[in-house]
């Protein structure tokens, strides 16, 4: 049990090895690596090489997938040369798992060492981050010895011979179990650098290595459709087409794997030589044979997953991309986007308030009441998607954005929720009754709705810029709007002493329509709260500081210093 153990630790000591080094990679280089894919692809040719570079950096075509993947999803590239960005990833892995099949132990101490003092001494720097880099490849090296040590009493063990006896060369039985150690390890390259080790040990054949290769490509095909299963369309193509490459290379490769067997040894290669290279030769094989059919490829993905309907894609969040979560900079600047959709959101569903109040629509405020629907879903999935973001990886400014995202996002859905419930005040207190306001109340509603789609946008300026002039400004409107709310209920209550009976019919909704809008304007000024704060122009109260009461017969105080009526006040 103990060597059993031993061994396993050893493949997962390579599978967070492997981990270390794309996440690395991906925090401290992933927006120079996206805006590279994002500049190869004007044809086939650099989408290919384009996607070999950075996948030889990331040790890892499924994050590749999803990179590109979410960029097609988003829209920014096209099926095709994504196909084609692809088949340079595959190849791109099995250079890498070429190069580490050498024994490259030497390095694994130093890579180590140095790695971890410079991790250790400037972690939050770009300097510690590319230590955390070296650190996971020593752990590779260290992983690959460890398995080759591990691996040589368990030879010789009498279940282990039971075990791995019943992988006979049945290449179907073979490629099954390859893809599914692929799926489960979430590396291809480590099922591969396994396999070759225990060719070397003797513990398979070169038969069932072979299919275990093919499996293992299968399988890494798999995982990334496994991983976009919740993406848009257009994102899924990508994977699709990825996995019909595979599939179709698995099933041209089955008849020729024997007709391959004998020719490692004519050129004098060791087993183990063999099996890496037999995985970099299918690669490259399906690269020939596919670059230049990814139209039609992609044309059969788009037949299987077509786009539905616009009106189906309404709450769907189009920014948040999950293949940006190791990079949290790229994955805030996400999160922003997609809240800044909640804010559109929000502008049409005010601005239908005000012709559903002018004109009665029923139809009009039941389709805005959907639109809250949207908002919910758009805020759930901001929330999570934030909630996926490494924190251990943010620095102070980063986490503060995080904070001013969450924050603004959960004030759009309050603002979102009184909106609803002013529709159906006003459908079941003005329209159903058939009722209207004075034509001086409906002027006052107006000043205060136009007003608030002003400080919308203004708060909007604020949460993108985050402009301490600006969020003075929005401030100043919180205060302005506090005090037009009090001066229209005053004026209200005017015309009721006056009779009007407009104002007595709605007096009731008119109170309760400007107390709501003067409530989401509060939510929309909120965003301005933490700039000011960290500027140091925040009072922390509008409460006057007094001193304790005096007891009966003492005189009061005289006030002091900087407390009389030209003392400074919070807005």
């Amino acid at each position: 049990m103990k060597l059993l153990l031993d061994l396993l630790a050893g493949v997962a000591l390579l599978v967070w090895g492997t981990h270390l080094v794309r996440t690395g990679i991906l925090r401290q280089y992933g927006g120079q690596l996206r805006l590279f894919l994002r500049r190869s692809v004007a044809n086939r040719a650099t989408a290919f090489f384009a996607g070999l570079g950075v996948t030889g950096l990331l040790q890892s075509s499924t994050a590749t997938a999803l990179i590109v993947a979410a960029f097609a999803g988003q829209g920014l590239i096209g099926t095709a040369p994504a196909l084609a960005v692809m088949l340079g990833a595959d190849v791109g892995t099995s250079l890498v798992t070429l190069v580490l099949s050498f024994d490259l132990g030497f390095l694994a101490p130093v890579l180590v060492v140095v790695g971890v003092t410079l991790f250790l001494r400037r972690q939050d720097t770009a300097v510690g981050r590319f230590g955390r880099i070296l650190i996971g490849l020593g752990l590779i090296l260290f992983a690959l010895q460890w398995i080759r040590t591990a691996a040589q009493p368990v030879v010789s063990t009498a279940g282990v011979k039971v075990l791995f006896g019943s992988l006979t060369g049945d290449l179907m039985l073979d490629m099954l179990v390859g893809a599914a150690c692929a799926i489960t390890v979430y590396s291809s390259l480590a099922v591969v650098l396994l396999v070759a080790t225990f060719v070397q040990l003797g513990l398979v054949g070169l038969p069932v290595a072979f299919g275990i290769v093919l499996g293992a490509n299968l399988g890494s095909g798999a995982l990334a459709m496994l991983s976009t299963m919740h993406a848009e369309p257009e994102a899924r193509r990508v994977t699709l087409g990825n996995f019909l490459f595979k599939l179709t290379g698995c099933v041209l490769a089955a008849p020729v794997v024997g007709w391959l067997l004998p020719l490692g040894g004519r050129f004098g290669l060791a087993p183990e030589q063999q099996v890496v290279l037999f995985h970099l030769a299918f690669n490259i094989a399906m690269a020939v044979l596919f670059l230049g059919a990814t139209g039609p490829f992609a044309r059969i993905a788009e037949r299987l997953l077509p786009t539905p309907p616009t009106s189906e894609n309404g709450a769907r969040p189009r920014f948040l991309d999950a293949s940006a979560l190791e990079t949290p900079a790229l994955a805030i600047g996400n999160a922003a986007r997609e809240t800044l959709r909640i804010a559109d959101t929000i502008e049409e569903m005010l601005r239908g308030v005000m012709e559903v109040l002018r004109n009665n629509d029923r139809d009009l405020a039941q389709r805005l009441r959907r639109k809250d629907d949207v908002v919910d879903e758009l805020y759930t999935a901001v929330k999570l998607y934030l909630a996926q973001v490494p924190r251990g990886a943010l620095d102070e400014r980063e986490s503060r954005r995080w904070a001013d995202i969450i924050s603004f996002a959960i004030n759009l859905e309050q603002v979102g929720d009184i909106i609803e419930r002013i529709l159906d005040d006003l459908e079941s207190r003005k329209i159903d009754k058939g009722r209207s306001f004075s034509e001086a109340g409906m002027a006052e509603i107006v000043d205060l709705h136009s007003r608030l789609v002003a400080n919308l946008r203004l708060a909007t300026s604020v949460f993108l810029h985050g402009d301490r002039k600006t969020a003075q400004e929005l401030l100043a409107q919180k205060v302005l709007i506090r005090d037009l709310e009090r001066a229209y209920a005053a004026s209200h209550l005017e015309r009721l002493a006056g009779n009007t009976i407009e104002s007595i019919e709605t007096s009731s909704l008119h109170l309760d329509l400007i107390s709501d809008l003067r409530r989401i304007n509060s939510h929309f000024c909120s965003v301005a709260y933490p700039i000011l704060e960290e500027a140091g122009v925040l009072a922390r109260t509008r409460l006057r500081e007094v001193e304790e009461a005096p007891l009966a017969g003492d005189a009061a105080p005289a006030p002091s210093a900087g407390f009389g009526k030209d003392a400074p006040r919070s807005v």
